[in-house]
């Protein structure tokens, strides 16, 4: 079975991570969303907002599962036998940074990363971007699934 594992923490998740989830359903056999808690970061959305934010569009998926966890993501990859890491990539930047971490994971757990290039329409959302307009008392529904 093809486990694949999208992690972060997705403060918040946009639709621009749901479209690389829909992107990659093909490709595996499960999905599972895995929202990092990390003690070092100060996330605006609780957990539960989080959630409830990325099960709504995947009520009715059976490959797709959503889990929460803690410490390295090549662990949470291991105790749940995933072998595939999916990301997305925005632009050189994130490619730069999503290399690195890629080759250290192949190298330490031996996990294949695969990236996605993000939809054209989607490259400028990102979650720090949906943050401010939250916090500024902008329109960011629309950025959510």
């Amino acid at each position: 079975m093809k486990i694949a594992v999208f992690a972060g923490t997705f403060d918040p998740f946009t639709v621009g991570h749901q479209d690389i989830v829909n992107r990659a359903l093909p490709l595996f056999d499960k999905i599972m969303i895995a929202i990092g808690e990390n003690e070092e970061k100060n996330p605006l959305f609780s957990l539960e907002e989080r959630l409830k934010i990325i099960k709504n569009p995947f009520l009715h998926n059976e490959k797709i599962l959503i889990e929460t966890y803690k410490g390295l993501t090549g662990v949470f990859c291991k105790k749940n036998n995933a072998r595939y890491l999916i990301r997305g990539i925005r632009n050189s930047i994130d490619f730069q940074y999503e290399n690195d971490l890629a080759q250290a994971n192949k190298e330490i757990f031996n996990l294949e990363t695969v990236f996605f290039i993000t939809t054209p329409t989607l490259s400028h959302i990102s979650s720090s971007f949906v943050r401010e307009l939250y916090k500024n008392k902008g329109n960011y529904h629309n950025y959510l699934p």
